[in-house]
Formats: structure tokens, C-alpha cells, sequence
């Protein structure tokens, strides 16, 4: 899955290129992932829960594709340690095995994706 939805967002990186909010990539990586019959989900809403009581706060995860896989949207000069650890932590959250740091603001997009895998689960992607 996986590698589907990185098509999708090369797809989409070869036709806007660097440069532009991460809101336009994200609007366009769905267009491609309805365009190639994949479910997901956009800004899903997760429910905070501290030492066992739930808060108020929801937490937001920008894309999950398939139930399986988290996709981190970025358009950033440098993906720093902070968005690794924000990705790591929405895959523990969700339970999703696999998860794609997507940052758009480079020239060639493969130089700007991270893949991970959430060693938590088995579920094969």
C-alpha cells in the first residue's frame, strides 16, 4: 500500500513541482488516491487519553490511507527529528503498520520521503 500511495505522490509532485503549502499538495494527493480507488481519510480526529483519563483535546493525523498506512504531508526546507517523531507517534496512535513522511519542497520527491513501519504491528503491508 505503501507504494501506491507514493505513486500518487509523485504523480503529484511531477505536475506542481516545489514551492507551494502543504494544503495544495495534500488537496492534490487526494485527488490521486480517489483517482486510483484507495480509501482514506483526511484530518482524522483521534481522542486524547492522559494517565487514563480522556481530555478534551483531539489529536489530527493528515492522512491515513487504507487503514494502514499514515501519510505526513510536509512542504519544508529540512524535515527535522520533530516531524520523524510526530509521524512515529501518529502510528502508534492509529495502529496503522506503515507510514510515509512525504516532504514536497524538494526537487526530486524521492529525496524528500521517509518511510516507517510501526514494529507494534504485524499486519502485513
Amino acid at each position: 500500500m505503501t507504494g501506491v500511495s507514493l505513486a500518487a505522490a509523485i504523480e503529484v509532485h511531477r505536475h506542481l513541482g516545489p514551492g507551494l503549502l502543504e494544503s495544495t499538495y495534500s488537496e492534490c494527493l487526494q485527488f490521486e488516491l480517489t483517482a486510483r480507488r484507495l480509501r482514506y481519510v483526511t484530518q482524522h480526529r483521534l481522542p486524547l487519553v492522559y494517565k487514563g483519563k480522556p481530555r478534551d483535546t483531539r489529536y489530527r493525523v493528515d492522512l491515513i490511507v487504507e487503514d494502514c498506512v499514515v501519510v505526513e504531508v510536509k512542504s519544508a526546507t529540512a524535515i527535522q527529528p520533530v516531524h520523524h517523531a510526530q509521524i512515529l507517534t501518529d502510528m502508534k496512535l492509529t495502529g496503522c503498520p506503515a507510514g510515509l513522511l512525504v516532504n514536497f519542497d524538494v526537487a526530486k520527491l524521492m529525496d524528500g520521503v521517509k518511510r516507517f513501519v510501526n514494529p507494534q504491528v504485524s499486519k502485513r503491508i
